[in-house]
């Protein structure tokens, strides 16, 4: 038993302080791949937040549409890109769990519906009618790991933390 203890304390020891350095960087990679995925389509297509700005919170939905679609488009074009490199990680981690508050909102949650049970139907990829909040549900809780620990050491954000301490 004391055997198993001890590899296990050493595994510990080395797999802690690579944590440090690896763990939040898949997490910022494939974040920034879906939300850079989703600016360049919004760049590169027609704006169509005319047709869900109503269901848009307040005060999102008092905006202009054309303001909207530009913040929206940027946000995730720049957000990735600090994602990928690490540079305000915080804040741009934060700034897309808001802007995908919005979105849940405004494309992803179902028109109507009358009980939790059927409110629950709409955790789910496609819209079968119930709306479809999974992905971008996940993608939120994804995104709270950076906001409490930032990017960790593999990143710009330590790398200017380290220099101006």
């Amino acid at each position: 038993m004391n055997k198993l203890k001890a590899l296990w304390n050493s595994l510990v020891d080395v797999l802690e302080p690579a944590g440090d350095w690896v763990a939040l960087l898949p997490l910022r990679l494939i974040l920034a791949y879906e939300y850079g995925k989703a600016g360049i389509m919004k760049f590169n297509s027609n704006n169509w937040f005319g047709s869900v700005q109503d269901n848009f919170p307040f005060p999102f939905n008092v905006v202009p549409v054309e303001i909207s679609w530009f913040l929206a488009t940027w946000a995730e074009i720049f957000g990735a890109i600090g994602l990928v490199i690490g540079l305000f990680t915080r804040f741009w981690a934060f700034s897309l769990i808001i802007m995908t508050i919005v979105a849940i909102f405004g494309v992803h949650w179902p028109d109507d519906w009358s009980s939790l049970s059927e409110l629950w139907k709409g955790y789910a990829v496609s819209d079968k009618g119930f709306g479809n909040y999974r992905i971008p549900l996940l993608f939120m809780i994804m995104l709270l790991p950076l906001v409490f620990k930032g990017a960790g050491k593999l990143s710009l954000d330590h790398v200017l933390a380290k220099h101006w301490k």
